[in-house]
């Protein structure tokens, strides 16, 4: 039953007054013993049946169905000419969608499309500054084109999170390639958004500061931030995402938990190469995840590396057993950017 009733407390003196009001108080603290019925977590990003085709007939996206999560970091990865960039422009407001609904934080990108662009900021892979303009009145200009009132001080935090502070009165032509990126960075961050995009942002920079750039999207992440990240570096993905989307030839052919992946990731095959060429694997050994490779010359076993058992000392004594005998043997191990190969040649 759920009663917590805290007027039932008799009450005959002072200090009974005094533990009734206690009581009530505590009690108040104490949630109901019903659970309530949570609202389902609106996806901050939600893709439904979205495609493009270009005046040339090209396709490039196909019917995509994608959701991404408040405060999430998500990777796109995928060949080039596979959709990305269509993709992202699209649901920023550069190009228009041929069929389908694109909702940003519950906006619709073509109905309430101020609305959702304010919630967006983009890194484009291209390099796209006004030369001869400082790095302030650059970042500062970009803030008051959404209609944000000014504010030195936080834009001040932006550029010292970035490391531009000391360069804040520089042209931008005189800075570094590096420097140039984190400028563009700073402008998508200058309306302060909620979502934000990044396309290729690594590209072309040294591996120092691709690294503070990793540093510096986690920390947008645990303010809030939701990062959407395309990228060729495999490595890249594998380092920050939390869940990884692959595009190919317009369409979605896998989102994955980046833990799911690398689960994957630990599966290993250990390679025999047979004294004498088998015509077919026993029968004996069918619940083994073998197969035969090269005209019957080689056996391949699948294992997991993460179990204790992986089961090659008992396969060993079995092809003993049964006087199949090898000469050598090799382990290998895929990689993400294998398993993201395969996905996209696959198709």
């Amino acid at each position: 039953m759920q009663h917590r009733d805290a007027a039932m407390i008799t009450v005959t003196t002072k200090r009974d007054w005094e533990t009734r009001a206690l009581c009530v108080a505590f009690l108040s603290t104490i949630p109901p013993l019903i659970p309530r019925r949570d609202e389902p977590v609106q996806p901050v990003i939600a893709i439904e049946q979205l495609t493009k085709t270009y005046a040339s007939g090209h396709p490039a996206l196909k019917r995509i169905d994608l959701e991404i999560r408040k405060g999430e970091i998500f990777a796109l990865l995928g060949p080039n000419g596979a959709g990305k960039t269509t993709l992202i422009s699209i649901i920023c407001g550069i190009v228009n969608p041929g069929s389908g609904r694109v909702l940003v934080d519950g906006h619709d990108i073509v109905q309430d499309y101020r609305a959702a662009r304010s919630k967006i900021g983009l890194v484009p892979q291209e390099l796209f500054n006004e030369g001869f303009e400082s790095v302030w009145a650059t970042v500062r200009f970009s803030r008051g084109l959404f209609g944000k009132a000014p504010d030195d001080s936080f834009l001040e935090k932006l550029l010292r999170d970035l490391s531009l502070w000391d360069k804040r009165h520089a042209r931008i032509l005189e800075l570094s390639g590096g420097m140039k990126r984190r400028v563009m960075i700073a402008k998508a961050l200058s309306h302060e958004p909620s979502i934000l995009f990044l396309d290729e942002p690594t590209a072309g920079v040294d591996v120092e500061l691709r690294r503070d750039m990793w540093e510096m999207v986690r920390g947008l992440r645990e303010r809030g931030v939701t990062i959407i990240l395309t990228t060729h570096y495999i490595e890249e993905a594998e380092e920050m995402a939390d869940r990884i989307g692959v595009i190919s030839k317009g369409e979605i052919i896998l989102v994955e938990d980046k833990h799911v992946l690398m689960h994957k990731l630990g599966k290993k095959q250990l390679t025999l190469h047979l004294q004498r060429p088998l015509a077919a694997i026993p029968g004996e050994l069918a619940d083994y995840p073998l197969e035969l490779t090269d005209a019957g010359n080689q056996l391949v076993f699948t294992f997991d590396a993460q179990h204790e058992d992986t089961g090659i000392a008992e396969l060993l004594r079995r092809l003993a057993a049964h006087g199949i005998d090898f000469k050598d043997l090799q382990s290998s191990q895929s990689s993400l950017e294998e398993i993201f190969v395969n996905l996209v040649h696959g198709r």
